[in-house]
């Protein structure tokens, strides 16, 4: 099963230094990095920029939302990553988004927001398109041995970025206006362009497609679901977003409640990040030691009695509750993604890993939009000590599938087919 699979033969444990060692690692890494900066700056600089022009706030969320919908869309999106070779549609849909980003300098006036919202849809769409495709490439072109340590170390490359991303891009943005980010990001899409044609990969152009076009699509969701080690990952994988979502809503009240202005919750939040930065280095060797299933379920448990103890009005314990969230949230996050990159067949790949993305993180949008209406109705506290327990059930039943798992690779062949 996934659980004994991600030890290599000996126990020799991949370090850090091996992955970025190996050319395709090193070079997916690098354009994690550059294209993370660019998107991360665009995210917080286009919500300033709508603001800026049209002074209203609801029309300022709408950035978000135009980049996140592409999101429910995945299974579909993802399908195109299984179509066609996957390193030249990374470097199309690259240039692709270089050339699109250019055309913001045409926003200077409200009258002009509708081309950045159009703009930032199809930033979202690309994006799932890219995920997925490099999913599928990364499983094929990195060392099956180093997925884990990979997938870590892409969550620490995200996390840095967006703790550096968004100061450069509100200076930039107030130096050189919104189109001054969105020439960045042109710029980035631009650098992981070369990147991407740097990789050293053999592709087979894919074969003709059979069936429907929808029963294609779906085939993505019933990979998913008719595995045993992935149907439980991705399951919690969505629970988990979802609390996330309702805890994060919670964020302002819980400053209020530590009697700082609003400000405060940057602290916070640069302080969870650097949580998920060390979980990121630390996710190869913990996953080769507990396996995918209880790798997520111990960061679900971690997750869960901070959010829970977040209800406590004290500054040490909230540091260390926000630090404890960004270290918790990502195992079951990292642990999804690599079994899924394991657990399926190359040309399935694209439209699991898109499908899964779009399971997983989809709650997460639903947990936002109903914490913002909770916070109003009921004690912030109530609902953080809620939620934690409410996280206890993803973590025990990742708990239980693992032991079902190893129970099952246990077993004799006596025992499995008993005369």
């Amino acid at each position: 099963m996934t659980t004994n699979r991600t030890r290599r033969p000996g126990g020799r444990t991949w370090t850090v230094a091996r992955v970025v060692r190996d050319r395709n690692a090193g070079l997916y890494l690098a354009s994690v990095v550059v294209s993370g900066f660019g998107t991360s700056a665009l995210w917080l600089a286009s919500g300033v920029w709508v603001k800026d022009l049209t002074g209203s706030d609801g029309l300022a969320a709408l950035c978000m939302l135009a980049m996140w919908a592409p999101t429910l869309a995945g299974p579909l999106l993802g399908t195109l990553a299984d179509r066609v070779r996957r390193k030249p549609l990374l470097i199309g849909t690259s240039l692709l988004m270089a050339g699109l980003l250019l055309t913001l300098f045409a926003v200077d006036s409200p009258r002009g927001v509708w081309l950045l919202y159009a703009v930032l849809f199809v930033h979202g769409a690309a994006g799932v398109v890219h995920d997925a495709a490099e999913s599928a490439l990364i499983a094929t072109a990195v060392d099956g041995s180093l997925l884990g340590d990979f997938n870590g170390l892409r969550t620490t490359a995200d996390e840095g970025m967006k703790l550096l991303a968004p100061l450069a891009g509100a200076g930039l943005y107030a130096a050189y206006g919104g189109a001054g980010v969105a020439l960045l990001d042109a710029v980035t899409f631009l650098l992981a362009t070369v990147l991407y044609a740097l990789l050293r990969v053999r592709e087979e152009r894919p074969g003709p497609p059979a069936g429907a076009g929808r029963g294609r699509t779906a085939e993505g969701a019933r990979h998913l679901w008719s595995h045993p080690v992935l149907r439980p990952l991705v399951s919690a994988g969505g629970a988990t977003m979802l609390c996330a979502g309702l805890s994060g809503a919670l964020v302002y009240a819980v400053v209020d409640g530590l009697g700082h202005s609003p400000a405060y919750a940057g602290v916070l939040y640069a302080v969870q990040g650097a949580g998920s930065v060390v979980l990121g280095l630390l996710a190869g060797p913990a996953l080769r030691r507990f396996g995918e299933l209880r790798f997520a379920a111990y960061g679900i448990a971690l997750l869960s009695a901070a959010v829970a103890l977040r209800a406590v009005p004290n500054d040490p314990l909230a540091w260390v509750c926000s630090a404890a969230i960004g270290a918790g949230l990502p195992a079951v996050l990292i642990a999804a993604l690599t079994a899924v990159q394991r657990e399926t067949p190359g040309p399935l790949l694209g439209r699991a890993t898109a499908t899964a993305h779009t399971l997983v993180f989809a709650p997460n949008v639903l947990g936002l939009a109903a914490g913002a209406i909770l916070v109003e109705l009921l004690d912030h506290r109530l609902l953080l000590v809620v939620l934690g327990l409410v996280l206890l059930a993803p973590a025990a039943g990742l708990l239980q599938s693992a032991a079902s798992a190893e129970r099952t690779a246990s077993r004799s062949p006596s025992d499995a087919s008993p005369a």
